[in-house]
């Protein structure tokens, strides 16, 4: 069955389980061992007296490194799994922890929820989880964008892109990628501290999701309510976005919702003037969180599906 077949094993099993709370109380998750060893590298080796070329030198080896690592460690226990449908079974369950589908849909309906019933406290409180903006400046509409960018967002990052490198490589696949994206949510942000060090976890990020951004923004545009207005935003306005790759999935939830994306907002204090996707558009509110979230279930269930077919073909 291959690769395909086990990334859609891992994407059903963590539909339906999710990171049980239990299991990671006992052991963490494997994000967050990632989590430490990034850490353990940044504190070390990004030394604020250091000039920036060397700091600059130190980030991508220390990127290389964390990556190189959970290749090899991918690549080590896949070779020690049997061939034929086992091996796809085993390897779609130790995939499973890196498919973010449960809790990304689980983040966001916990944003729709409070905002719906005009708990305005309660929904900055959730957005807050899964966005980096100040979430005292939010109100509803200022919530429901942050909401819905984040999903677009991530489930490229989360779900698609995972699965994408998955399915081509197995395990060294996932494994390096979920690397790449930990890096980069770790050290890849413009900050006076990761400007250098975080260089090149930024760039190799940008690389690693260049296909799977685009193939976000295809999924949502073909289960969108409305696919030429999808369509047509995301190949008009994914470009203008401060990001190479998630302007796309972005603009096409966007037109499918008709709704205007991005645009100001404020980080750690400090206001950014981002241009509009589908400028002209309504402004977002509660409701239309819950109609972001179908078009996203319907394209990875879509997703599941394709590769299905691609393991059985």
């Amino acid at each position: 069955m291959g690769f395909a077949g086990a990334m859609a094993v891992a994407m059903v099993v963590d539909a339906l389980l999710g990171w049980p709370s239990p299991l990671f109380a006992r052991i963490g998750h494997p994000v967050t061992w990632l989590g430490r060893l990034i850490g353990a590298i940044d504190t070390a080796w990004n030394r604020d007296f250091d000039p920036p070329a060397r700091r600059r030198a130190a980030g991508v080896a220390g990127a290389l490194l964390v990556i190189v690592l959970s290749v090899v460690l991918g690549w080590v226990l896949q070779s020690l799994l049997p061939w034929g449908w086992v091996q796809t079974v085993l390897v779609g369950l130790l995939a499973w922890p890196l498919v973010a589908l449960r809790s990304l849909h689980d983040h966001v309906a916990a944003v729709a929820r409070p905002l719906q019933a005009g708990d305005i406290a309660g929904a900055r409180e959730a957005v807050s989880r899964i966005v980096g903006r100040d979430p005292a400046a939010l109100d509803e509409t200022g919530i429901a964008r942050a909401a819905i960018e984040s999903l677009a967002e991530n489930a490229s990052d989360g779900i698609v892109a995972p699965v994408f490198w998955g399915a081509l490589f197995g395990l060294p696949g996932i494994f390096g990628y979920k690397a790449i994206n930990t890096l980069d949510s770790m050290i890849g942000h413009r900050s006076e501290r990761h400007e250098a060090f975080g260089w090149a976890a930024a760039r190799i990020d940008d690389v690693a999701n260049f296909v799977p951004a685009r193939l976000t923004g295809f999924l949502f545009v073909l289960l969108a309510p409305r696919r030429l207005e999808a369509l047509s935003c995301m190949t008009r306005d994914a470009r203008r976005h401060r990001s190479p790759n998630a302007g796309w999935p972005e603009a096409a939830m966007a037109g499918a919702l008709r709704v205007r994306l991005s645009g100001p907002r404020i980080y750690h204090g400090s206001a950014t003037d981002e241009p509009w996707l589908n400028e002209g558009a309504r402004d977002p509110l509660a409701a239309d969180i819950d109609h972001a979230l179908t078009v996203c279930r319907r394209a990875m269930l879509l997703l599941a599906g394709l590769l299905a077919i691609l393991a059985f073909a």
